[in-house]
């Protein structure tokens, strides 16, 4: 199997020079939750070249229906290496490598990548990565979602400290809008690593409204 055949469809799209752009890039993805499993199964088969996953957490039974690169007999096991072995059995050119800790021992690491993606689900984990990134000069992918809907932001000049307000635990989640933001994440990271254009510095706030209707709002972020 080459790698001509296994990514015929994306180079039918976007072409081998940026097919062959995407070998040379490395990405962390700080989570392996409900987001982290969808930005892992959608960037995992890309063809980026090498995904740092990070995450100190098990699989539990109540994490299953929405975090979909696990099964009931995932159940215990750590979440980072379980998708690290799921990428690694559906594309064999990617390189990954689970990290079995907490993201402050992360940051301590000497490892430097062309971009960061959010994937956790607290506040203060986030404004970590703010000041990860910054000290690595490396961009980042902010995302979270609540219920029916989510935000996502590309996080380049801005900082998180607007966002970074109160920390709480949302009241529940639904599964297909967990994949929704985490596809949306996704695809503003392949563009940019394949120097597509993307909005930076600009939160996107998609929600439904009471009437069923999907409503994407963009917010320009604060910069300098």
């Amino acid at each position: 199997m080459t790698q001509e055949l296994y990514f015929k469809r994306q180079i039918e799209l976007w072409g081998s020079e940026k097919q062959s752009l995407l070998e040379s890039k490395k990405i962390a993805i700080i989570g392996s939750g409900g987001l982290g499993c969808t930005l892992a199964l959608a960037l995992g088969t890309s063809g980026i070249g090498e995904i740092d996953i990070v995450d100190f957490d098990t699989v539990s039974i109540h994490n299953i229906h929405r975090q979909i690169a696990f099964t009931l007999d995932d159940n215990g096991k750590n979440k980072a290496q379980v998708v690290a072995d799921l990428l690694k059995a559906k594309n064999p050119f990617v390189k990954t490598k689970a990290f079995d800790m907490d993201f402050e021992s992360f940051a301590k690491l000497d490892n430097h990548y062309d971009l960061i993606l959010d994937a956790t689900d607290n506040l203060p984990t986030r404004a970590q990565i703010d000041s990860y990134a910054k000290r690595i000069d490396t961009p980042w992918i902010y995302a979270s979602v609540e219920a029916f809907n989510g935000q996502v932001c590309f996080m380049d000049k801005s900082t998180f400290d607007v966002i970074n307000t109160t920390d709480k635990k949302p009241a529940g989640i639904a599964a297909p809008m967990v994949m929704h933001i985490g596809s949306l994440e996704a695809n503003i990271a392949i563009r940019y690593l394949i120097d597509l254009p993307i909005p930076k510095d600009t939160l996107h706030y998609l929600y439904y409204n009471p009437q069923g209707e999907l409503i994407t709002q963009k917010f320009g972020m604060p910069v300098g």
